[in-house]
């Protein structure tokens, strides 16, 4: 059987806080490692959750929590979450959810950790011939709001599909509900400098093109902090969200959005594309074409064939002439628009 990761930690903090063998006795102590704040929440969690009955609950009595920790519109999240639906029929749910009553539907729940088993666990009912016979394991705990975001976010702490922007939308949701840079430090398991370098970036890139881009797996802060840097520039944003719409902004993964996102950032201001199209003026007398003139924003050039080679010399001859006839004829302070 699998362990969860939760398992995987707390096995882990009691391992390195169990005693010495007797065989260590004559030897100096060691000082006891210092497990991190996420670890020592993880213990506690663990400790309270087996004080907890596991119930089975209908699915459809549990509402998500009102914090959204996940984007729902990304492709990378859909397969997992298809890969998930997929051993949950297979193997059955192996770690219950958590949820408290609902605040304002009677005999209803709502989630505090535990979406993406809820959410599979939904799509296996949608494809069963029988569906009011699936059930969720779930523990049920009376929470508050705090409560309820600091235990979704214990969760967050140790999961490891957690993107980076990911993690930084979520402090946002946890300063909303009231927490303080230093109290959100041991529910994710950050300093107060990384915390602070989570809000410069959300901060600067606005929430609906981050939800744009998604969850951009594989992409850390170092390109994130690039990204708000550009968007210091007041018109960065606008060629952003004009390029969001393109079936190619669409079509990409969340990685590459990001990269077309940062070009647009950086992009100079758009060019004007009035440009006149090239002309062309054939010299010719019936089919015998002399020379082409062509003339476009960079200038006007003038060819004439190899078999034409009498006529180029006859024009070069008579150029002085030509020239002296086009400046007396028209007026040399005369400029063309």
């Amino acid at each position: 059987m699998k362990k969860s990761i939760l398992q995987r930690m707390a096995a882990a903090e009691t391992r390195t806080e169990s005693p010495v063998s007797s065989d260590a006795s004559d030897k100096p102590s060691l000082a006891r490692r210092h497990s991190s704040p996420v670890i020592s929440n993880v213990g506690r969690a663990l400790t309270q959750l087996t004080e907890d009955s596991v119930i089975s609950l209908d699915p459809d009595r549990i509402d998500r929590s009102p914090y959204r920790d996940r984007f729902g519109n990304d492709e990378d999240a859909a397969k997992e979450l298809e890969a998930l639906k997929i051993s949950i029929a297979s193997e059955g749910q192996k770690i219950p959810v958590l949820v408290r009553p609902h605040p304002t539907k009677t005999d209803h729940y709502q989630l505090a950790y535990g979406y993406r088993r809820w959410a599979a666990i939904k799509a296996i009912m949608a494809e069963s011939d029988r569906p009011e016979t699936i059930k969720i394991r779930a523990y049920v705990r009376e929470l508050s709001d705090r409560q309820l975001i600091e235990e979704q976010s214990l969760e967050n702490g140790v999961r490891e599909n957690l993107t980076w922007i990911e993690q930084a939308m979520w402090a946002v949701q946890l300063k909303t509900a009231g927490l303080s840079h230093r109290a959100m430090c041991p529910i994710l398991g950050a300093s107060e400098a990384a915390i602070s370098h989570l809000f410069r970036v959300t901060e600067a890139v606005p929430e609906d093109i981050i939800l744009a881009i998604g969850r951009a797996k594989g992409v850390g802060r170092p390109k994130w902090t690039a990204f708000a840097e550009l968007l210091k520039d007041p018109s960065s944003a606008a060629r952003v969200r004009k390029i969001i719409d393109t079936v190619e902004f669409r079509g990409a993964d969340s990685s590459s959005r990001i990269a077309q996102a940062i070009r647009a950032a950086s992009s100079a201001a758009e060019k004007v594309t009035t440009e006149p199209a090239e002309e062309i003026v054939d010299f010719a007398v019936g089919d015998r074409v002399f020379g082409r003139m062509k003339s476009n924003s960079a200038g006007t050039t003038v060819s004439i064939p190899k078999q034409e080679r009498a006529f180029a010399r006859w024009l070069a001859d008579r150029m002085p002439d030509l020239l002296s006839e086009y400046n007396n004829r028209s007026d040399p302070t005369h400029k063309e628009v």
